[in-house]
C-alpha cells in the first residue's frame, strides 16, 4: 500500500513539475525585481517618445519663423520655445534620441572590444594578459574627459553623434575589459573548456564560441552600464560645447544653450532636458542592477 501511495506521488510531481531553462529563471527573477521591471516600462517610453515621437508632433527641431520666441508652456508648445524660436518638445524630442543614438552606440562597440579583449587576456593569461592588461591600466590613468575633449575639438566640420559614439566606445571598454577577464579566467577551467580542446578546437573557437557566450551575464549587465556612461559623457561634453554641434542637438547642448538664467527666469529650457538626461541614467542603472541580481548564479531558484 505504502509503495503504491509512493508512486503515485512520484508520478503527481512529474507531472506538476516543469523543468525550467537557465534563461526562464533569469525572466522570473528579473520580473520580481519591480523596481528594475518599472525602470525598464520607462525606458522603452523614453525611447518610443525619442523615435516615434516626431512622427507624430508637428513641430522638428529646427527654426521656425511662426513660433514665437521665449514662450512658456502651452497647449502648442508644451515645453515652452527657446530665445530664437525652436518649439521645445520637437527640440528634446531630436535631442533625446541623438543622444540615446550616442549611448546605444557606444554600449555596442565598447562592449564588444572590452569582451573581446578581457576573453583573450583572460584565456592566454601570462605575457598577453600582462600585455593587455598594462594597456588597460594606462589608459584608465589619462583623464577621460581631458582626452575625449581633445579628441571632439579637433574634428573639422562639428561633431557629430557618430563622432562622439566612437570616441567614447574607443575610450568606454576598460572596466568591461576587467570584468570580463575575471569572469574567463574562471571559466577558462571547466570541462566544457577541455572537451573543446579535446575535439580540437582552436582557440579563436574557444574564446567566441565557448568563453564569451558563458560570460553573457557579465556581458550584458556592464551594456547597460555602459549606456548611461555614454549618456552622462556626452551630456558634459555637449554642456562644455565639445560634443554635438548646431544645427544637430542633444540633451547637454540643450542644457547648455539655456544659460544660467534660466534656472530662475526660463526653467523649463533647462530643467526639462536635464530630467531627462536623470531619468535615461537612472532606469538604466536600475534595470542593470535588476539584470545583475536575476543572473547571479548564487540564486537557488528551485527550477520549478
Amino acid at each position: 500500500m505504502s509503495d503504491s501511495i509512493k508512486r503515485t506521488d512520484y508520478s503527481a510531481e512529474a507531472i506538476t513539475t516543469k523543468e525550467r531553462s537557465q534563461w526562464e529563471m533569469v525572466l522570473r527573477r528579473f520580473l520580481r525585481h519591480r523596481l528594475a521591471v518599472t525602470s525598464l516600462i520607462l525606458f522603452v517610453l523614453i525611447v518610443l517618445f525619442a523615435y516615434v515621437g516626431p512622427f507624430l508632433w508637428k513641430w522638428d527641431h529646427t527654426l521656425h519663423r511662426e513660433i514665437p520666441s521665449l514662450a512658456g508652456p502651452t497647449l502648442d508648445h508644451p515645453f515652452g520655445t527657446d530665445q530664437v524660436g525652436h518649439d521645445m518638445l520637437g527640440a528634446v524630442m531630436r535631442a533625446t534620441r541623438q543622444s540615446l543614438n550616442v549611448a546605444l552606440t557606444v554600449a555596442f562597440g565598447a562592449t564588444a572590444i572590452g569582451s573581446i579583449v578581457g576573453a583573450v587576456a583572460g584565456f592566454y593569461r601570462g605575457i598577453v594578459d600582462a600585455i593587455l592588461m598594462r594597456i588597460v591600466d594606462i589608459l584608465f590613468v589619462i583623464p577621460f574627459l581631458v582626452i575625449t575633449a581633445a579628441l571632439a575639438g579637433n574634428i573639422s566640420g562639428g561633431t557629430t553623434w557618430w563622432h562622439m559614439a566612437i570616441i567614447l566606445a574607443v575610450f568606454g571598454w576598460l572596466g568591461t575589459a576587467r570584468a570580463v577577464r575575471a569572469e574567463v579566467l574562471s571559466l577558462r577551467e571547466k570541462e566544457f573548456v577541455e572537451a573543446a580542446r579535446s575535439v580540437g578546437g582552436s582557440d579563436a573557437h574557444i574564446i567566441f564560441r565557448h568563453l564569451i557566450p558563458n560570460a553573457t551575464s557579465i556581458i550584458i549587465v556592464s551594456a547597460t552600464l555602459q549606456i548611461a556612461f555614454a549618456i552622462l559623457a556626452e551630456t558634459t561634453l555637449s554642456y562644455l560645447n565639445l560634443g554635438i554641434q548646431p544645427p544637430d542637438t542633444s540633451l547637454g547642448l540643450l542644457i547648455q544653450n539655456a544659460g544660467g538664467s534660466a534656472f530662475n527666469e526660463r526653467w523649463y529650457l533647462f530643467y526639462i532636458p536635464g530630467i531627462f538626461i536623470i531619468l535615461i541614467a537612472l532606469t538604466i542603472n536600475f534595470v542593470g542592477d535588476g539584470l545583475r541580481d536575476a543572473m547571479d548564479p548564487r540564486q537557488t531558484m528551485v527550477r520549478r
